[in-house]
């Protein structure tokens, strides 16, 4: 049975609302390597597109040859179906984000037209009665409402980000590799995250994948991820730096600044907290009576560590702890449902009361394993300790 995906709800309607985060995680179909550089160049280029329509916000990312990881913040009222009060140009300017400036000038003219209807009931026209006017202003408030409603519910939404996304760059890769059928895997998995500690640890277990998959030793010198978009400069870093700032200091009302990824501190904090957990790990082994130290987990030599955490400064011990937690495949990150505190994963378990039987009395579970460094500070909806 296809359960309905979750979702984060404010059970007070919005009066104290919350950062609405999803860590999501989609697969290549039979998880088969085909996304290189070209691919992955073009992906980007699409999310920041539908980033700039939908208002979702990328906070961290990471593309692999295949799967990917986002961190996206939705904006509040998202999955309600409510429609978005937007302003005609506000509407244009997200359109321009997404379309052709000659689409996007075919829709400016349909809203341009239903304004003059509107308006000819209020300006003296009188080559009309009062009656007809009146007719013709229902028409162009009948006309100007499907206009914005054709969009608008492809705003603010999870579902409708990833669903668009998903789909135009796969008609794009299968017009490129003359193939048809879907390229996902399933569906894409989504996990509610809670801002503060859990988001910026997501936010670096998402930076870290290419030094666990021991594609290179410094998170920094993957060009694919939001934190090798951050330091690497060029166009897109100031979004990328943006995001993580957003991820890391979210929760406390900061709005994410690319001025705030340096100026802040952010760029130190962050970089702690990669540099702590992405040490090389060697193993000793014997072959043919000969011993020897095999490396088990590629990444920056222990004593490139040491130097580098003494130039950022002082490790906060709160870091040190994301940083051991980051650098192992944590299943509680992709299929955990919910992660957070306890107080917020019990608030979302008692919003959706009805996904669960009489005998469970509340949602939050201590993980284990891996996160045994954060147990206490980080719970789960799903018990996964039986993997």
């Amino acid at each position: 049975m296809r359960h309905a995906r979750w979702l984060k709800t404010n059970p007070d309607g919005g009066a104290n609302p919350e950062l609405a985060i999803y860590h999501v995680v989609s697969r290549v179909v039979d998880r088969r390597f085909v996304l290189g550089a070209d691919q992955k160049e073009h992906f980007r280029m699409l999310m920041r597109m539908y980033e700039r329509f939908t208002e979702c916000r990328i906070l961290s990312y990471c593309f692999m040859t295949n799967h990917f990881h986002l961190l996206l913040e939705v904006p509040e009222g998202c999955e309600k179906g409510e429609a978005l009060e937007l302003s005609d140009e506000e509407l244009l300017r997200r359109l321009g984000g997404l379309y052709s400036k000659t689409y996007v000038s075919g829709v400016a003219r349909e809203i341009a037209e239903a304004r003059a209807l509107i308006a000819e009931r209020y300006n003296g026209a009188e080559r009309l009665d009062q009656a007809g006017l009146a007719q013709n202003a229902r028409m162009g408030e009948r006309n100007l409402d499907e206009i914005h409603a054709r969009y608008s519910y492809r705003m603010h939404s999870l579902s409708e980000f990833m669903k668009g996304f998903l789909q135009r760059f796969t008609r794009w890769f299968n017009r490129e590799n003359g193939r048809r059928g879907t390229l996902w895997e399933e569906r894409y998995k989504s996990v509610i995250v809670e801002g503060g500690l859990a988001c910026r640890t997501i936010a670096a277990y998402i930076d870290l994948n290419s030094v666990r998959a021991g594609i290179v030793e410094d998170p920094a010198d993957y060009r694919w991820s939001s934190y090798g978009e951050a330091v690497g400069g060029g166009r897109g870093a100031g979004k990328a730096r943006s995001g993580l700032v957003r991820a890391l200091h979210g929760h406390a009302g900061r709005e994410g600044t690319a001025r705030g990824w340096a100026q802040g501190g952010v760029a130190k904090e962050y970089r702690r907290i990669l540099v702590s957990t992405g040490t090389e790990e060697k193993e000793e082994r014997v072959t043919k009576g000969k011993s020897y130290l095999a490396v088990i987990r590629k990444g920056m030599s222990k004593e490139e560590a040491r130097a580098e955490l003494a130039r950022l400064g002082k490790d906060a011990e709160r870091d040190l702890k994301i940083g051991k937690v980051v650098r192992c495949r944590v299943r509680y990150f992709t299929d955990g449902a919910v992660i957070g505190s306890k107080k917020f994963v019990n608030e979302v378990f008692s919003a959706s009361r009805e996904r669960f039987g009489t005998k469970r009395k509340d949602g939050a579970r201590k993980p284990r394993g891996a996160l045994q460094d954060l147990a206490g500070e980080i719970w789960s909806m799903r018990d996964l300790q039986r993997e």
